[in-house]
């Protein structure tokens, strides 16, 4: 049937629910009522050659319930005068409401607009552009204005999400509902309570002034001279960012790991110590200026993301130099070949000549299809051979 049916009207408006068009207007204010339907009429033609079935679909929308149906004339040369559906119009929102059966939904909203009008008026805008994530939210929207209402109060807190006290709201609550605060909060907070340098859910401590929980920094000392504890070498230690920002450790060289065993396992080298990576991300380790004195070398995986972390972290400390990540190790070790799972096809601009040719090769599949090398397949007598290199070349430079 190339007309309107009772179901296309009916899809009409459950398009405009879905796009929250109806429950906004609840809170703006915004007439979009009345307002009249997309309706399309059977031809000329087709009153002819289907006038039973016309028949049929005229009663049917007329017999529409909430909708107002305007008729109109329509003159046919063999059929001569008949009335049909000429436009359909819904008058109220409660009356789409009720078409498509959303009425306890919408007292809900209704219910939520009530709340948040008196309890955080400015949050009204929100729940005009958001309506259909406001239903989502109606069971924790009182503990999400008691935790807004708190912030607004006080401002840049200073403590930890765990020492917000209030009735029914803990900090899994809080951490919980991140994404949907950082809209709230956005909008109630004055400007200056709010750190716009930092954003995102992870960093939503940062962005309101509450404490976050630190950042810590693993590594291990690779010279017994340099050693940070008087109870042996072999130390395994863990600090926050801001203490190891500011040890004096007296090392000239650093090595950077992404595997556990290997960096636990890393050989002894003079001056130097090892640090466990953590993959994306080195924000950690910027605040520790004495490691732009010292040389680094990165070890990651054979593959597009071992590099894009390579690439990243030169970002921080671009006098990185990349250490075991060569075509002569991947080609060594061919028999360890493993595959990547999804490959990062980025443009890498802080690569050397090298590393670019390799990862070149790498993501566009010259060398094998998804083609990883990871570190700890790497013989460790290779490891060995290649500090040894390191430590003969700084000799001899020395």
């Amino acid at each position: 049937m190339s007309w309107t049916t009772a179901a296309n009207l009916k899809a009409q408006l459950q398009k405009s629910w879905d796009r929250g068009e109806i429950l906004s207007g609840f809170v703006s204010g915004a007439d979009t009522f009345p307002k009249r339907l997309l309706f399309k009429v059977p031809t000329s033609a087709e009153m002819s050659l289907r006038f039973d079935e016309v028949r049929v679909w005229i009663n049917e929308i007329r017999s529409l319930s909430r909708y107002r149906v305007q008729m109109r004339e329509f003159k046919h040369r063999l059929l001569g005068v008949n009335a049909i559906p000429g436009e359909v119009w819904i008058d109220t929102a409660d009356d789409a409401v009720s078409i498509i059966g959303r009425q306890r939904d919408t007292a809900r909203f209704v219910e939520l607009a009530a709340i948040t009008r008196s309890r955080q008026p400015l949050l009204l805008e929100w729940l005009a552009k958001r309506p259909l994530r406001a239903l989502e939210l109606y069971g924790e929207w009182d503990r999400l204005l008691e935790v807004v209402f708190w912030i607004v109060q006080h401002p840049r807190p200073g403590v930890y999400l765990r020492q917000v006290d209030l009735p029914g709201v803990h900090s899994k609550f809080i951490e919980a509902h991140r994404a949907v605060l950082l809209e709230l909060l956005d909008i109630v907070l004055p400007p200056d309570a709010i750190d716009v340098s930092v954003s995102g859910i992870s960093r939503f401590a940062a962005r309101y002034g509450f404490l976050d929980k630190p950042v810590r920094v693993r590594f291990r000392m690779l010279d017994p001279r340099h050693a940070l504890l008087p109870c042996g070498f072999a130390q395994d230690i863990t600090l926050d960012a801001g203490s190891f920002a500011r040890l004096a450790p007296g090392v000239s060289r650093v090595f950077i790991t992404e595997n556990e065993i290997n960096f636990l396992a890393f050989p002894q080298v003079n001056d130097s110590m090892v640090i466990f990576g953590a993959g994306y991300g080195f924000e950690m380790l910027e605040a520790a200026k004495w490691l732009f004195r010292c040389k680094i070398h990165y070890w990651g995986d054979i593959d597009t993301h071992g590099f894009a972390i390579l690439d990243q972290l030169r970002n921080r400390f671009s006098h990185v130099e990349s250490f075991l990540m060569d075509r002569s190790t991947l080609i060594a070790f061919e028999s360890q070949w493993g595959t990547e799972e999804k490959q990062t096809v980025s443009n890498l601009s802080r690569l050397n000549r090298e590393e670019n040719l390799l990862y070149d090769d790498l993501r566009d599949n010259r060398i094998r299809k998804n083609l990883r090398l990871e570190q700890e397949m790497i013989g460790f007598s290779r490891v060995e051979s290649a500090v040894s290199c390191l430590t003969a070349v700084t000799c001899r430079l020395g």
